[in-house]
């Protein structure tokens, strides 16, 4: 991902620009097109620039009663940065607009904020994990160590059986098996 290069602003001035002039020389169906043209010669002019942005919130003003009926004046803020890129802005914002920037500006530190959350919480597991992981090396030490030790009393138990001498096995002894008669009761 490209890095943000910042920009320095150079100038930064404020006007009330002038628009029922420009736009009563149009017809009726192309006054708040008209406008915004007037509005961008204006600002490229005083502001001697060529590359001039609008904000969404100018366009919104301008276009707030349609086509046929913009605003007279326009008051403005306009920035131009050092590579002579200019920014407009209306001077007032509007309560909806200041209201839309605060939710933006709480909805970005809530996502910063679920971020953290969400590394703080994959840290923690990768924590268990690692504890988990050392725990079976520990449990591998001591099975390995008793491991070690049954084939030890193997070994012994095995060497005890060589040096006894070895006894003869002793048959089981078989339960006698009754005869039983097919007339016989079976409790007998």
């Amino acid at each position: 991902m490209a890095k943000k290069e910042e920009t320095k602003i150079v100038l930064e001035r404020e006007y009330n620009i002038p628009l029922r002039k420009e736009f009563r020389k149009v017809a009726n169906w192309r006054r708040t097109e008209k406008a915004v043209k007037a509005l961008r010669e204006f600002v490229a002019k005083h502001m001697k620039s060529d590359k001039v942005l609008l904000s969404k919130y100018v366009n919104k003003e301008l276009w707030k009663h349609g086509i046929k009926n913009p605003p007279h004046h326009v008051k403005i803020n306009a920035k131009k940065d050092d590579k002579g890129k200019v920014m407009v802005e209306l001077a007032e914002l509007p309560a909806n607009a200041k209201r839309e920037l605060e939710k933006q500006e709480k909805s970005k530190k809530d996502i910063t904020k679920k971020e953290e959350d969400k590394k703080a919480e994959e840290k923690k597991v990768e924590d268990a994990k690692k504890a988990e992981e050392a725990k079976k090396k520990e449990e591998k030490a001591t099975e390995t160590k008793e491991t070690q030790a049954k084939k030890a009393e193997k070994q012994e138990l095995k060497e005890i059986k060589k040096e006894l001498p070895k006894q003869a096995p002793q048959p089981l002894a078989t339960p006698k098996q009754v005869e039983q008669h097919p007339t016989a009761p079976k409790g007998q």
